[in-house]
Order: C-alpha cells, then sequence, then structure tokens
C-alpha cells in the first residue's frame, strides 16, 4: 500500500462522503435499520451516528480497508450500540445464513471489485423477511451525463479508491439476488457525473 492510499485517500474519501448533502441522504435510509446489522464498507464509521439504539441491537461493519478504520472506531466508541468492525469484505466475515435483520450499503457499491458475488453474499446472509437498506451513486439516466461517466470513470478509479462512477445501481442489486421494493432517484447538488443517486430498499428474491 502506498503513502497516499494509507493516509491521504482515507481522509479524502471521508471527506468528500461526510459533505452535507451525502449525510442528509445517508439520514433518511440509515435510521430505517434494525436488529442485528451489517454494514457493508463501513470504512470510517459514517453513518453509525445515524442508527437508533432502540431498533439496533449490534452492528457488523466489513471494510478490506483496514486503513479507514482508525476513524471509524473513534466513532464507534461515541454510541451505546455494539460495533465489531473487520477488516474484510462481505464474503471474509464467513456468516451464517440467514444471520442479520438488516444490511446497510450506502456509497459503497460503486467500489467492490466484483458486486455480483457481494450482493449474493448479502442475499445469503440476511434472514427472510431482512432488508437491504441502500443508498449509492451511479449511472445517470441523462444520455449527456451518462457519456461523461463512462470517459471519468478510467481516470478517477485511481484516485477514488476503486470507485466506478457509471455502475448501473439497480440493475446489479436484482442481479445480486434482490428484489427492488422501494426506489428514489435524484441528482444531489454537486457534478452530476459523480452525483446521481439511487436510494430505497430490496429484499431477497429466494
Amino acid at each position: 500500500m502506498n503513502p497516499y492510499e494509507r493516509y491521504v485517500l482515507p481522509r479524502m474519501i471521508d471527506m468528500a462522503c461526510g459533505m452535507g448533502d451525502v449525510m442528509k441522504a445517508r439520514s433518511k435510509i440509515v435510521p430505517q435499520a434494525t436488529g442485528e446489522v451489517l454494514e457493508i464498507g463501513i470504512g470510517t464509521g459514517l453513518n453509525l451516528q445515524f442508527y437508533n439504539p432502540d431498533q439496533v441491537s449490534a452492528i457488523v461493519g466489513v471494510d478490506p480497508a483496514a486503513q479507514m478504520q482508525t476513524l471509524g472506531r473513534k466513532r464507534a466508541a461515541a454510541i451505546s450500540i455494539p460495533v465489531d468492525m473487520v477488516a474484510v469484505d462481505v464474503q471474509g466475515i464467513h456468516a451464517e445464513t440467514d444471520r442479520f435483520d438488516t444490511v446497510v450499503m450506502t456509497f459503497t457499491l460503486c467500489s467492490i471489485v466484483d458486486p455480483l458475488p457481494a450482493l449474493e453474499e448479502m442475499a445469503r446472509v440476511l434472514k427472510p423477511g431482512g432488508k437491504l437498506l441502500f443508498c449509492e451513486h451511479g449511472l445517470a439516466p441523462d444520455p449527456g451525463v451518462e457519456r461523461w461517466q463512462h470517459r471519468l470513470t478510467p481516470l478517477w478509479k485511481p484516485f477514488a479508491g476503486g470507485c466506478h462512477l457509471d455502475r448501473d445501481i439497480p440493475a446489479l442489486i436484482e442481479a445480486g439476488g434482490f428484489v427492488i421494493e422501494e426506489l428514489q432517484q435524484e441528482y444531489l447538488p454537486g457534478p452530476r457525473p459523480m452525483t446521481y443517486v439511487y436510494s430505497g430498499w430490496a429484499r431477497p428474491s429466494a
């Protein structure tokens, strides 16, 4: 790991993903979590402040970028819900089938190297009746913006932790074994290639 990835990137991602409108989008999704929660890409713990301690019994947060978790552990210590942060991807926790009540995924699917196996694993570990709560930026519906997303993604990825600007979020979620029950779409303020956001919830299709 080079110095940029170890020291600069965590702070840069924390700043970009902690901006006001992004945090507002998080604040609409995360409080819906209940029971035992698996958070995918917990990173620096930006979501932790939004969990309701009256609804959530425990949080397992996974993120292969261990360097992100120094900030995350500080934020975990500030809330009353037990948080276990693990420096692995979702497959790496080897969780039992039907374990979690809720899976939370925010601004993470863009940077997962193999999104379909990861989503299939999320579906496997969710209890029957469990929910995947998501808030993700991705492919815009406007052809002009979409063209720029395709052009910029190869240049953007090395500087943004592998982030893809042009992933079709609903299509990926459905291909990964989910049925989307609620979906909202909008541009957040900012450069349009980076700010088209899908949010809602899905249930495992099986």
